[in-house]
């Protein structure tokens, strides 16, 4: 099986630069900030203390801005969570 070729460092710095000023890259970061200043405001969250906003359906797969979708967990565990949607009540089977 060949092998793929690996991009360079100037390809790849033209892809990320591409992706990260596409209008849904913008609207999804806007998102995430707008959820962060809320949870600031709000006294949930500081700067510096390691917490993030979490979003329980993640924006890229159609979650909001609504503070039932939200949570504030450490950045590790929000990391490592990456974009999986985490179901927080399960539903009885009939």
């Amino acid at each position: 099986m060949p092998r793929k070729r690996k991009r360079t460092k100037a390809e790849n710095r033209k892809a990320y630069k591409k992706y990260h000023a596409s209008p849904k890259a913008k609207k999804e970061r806007n998102m995430r900030n707008q959820a962060r200043r809320r949870a600031v405001k709000a006294g949930k969250v500081k700067k510096g203390d390691g917490k993030e906003i979490d979003h329980k359906r993640p924006i890229s797969k159609g979650g909001t801005n609504n503070p039932k979708n939200l949570r504030v967990v450490s950045r590790k565990a929000n990391r490592r969570r990456g974009a999986k949607i985490t179901n927080t009540k399960r539903r009885k089977k009939r």
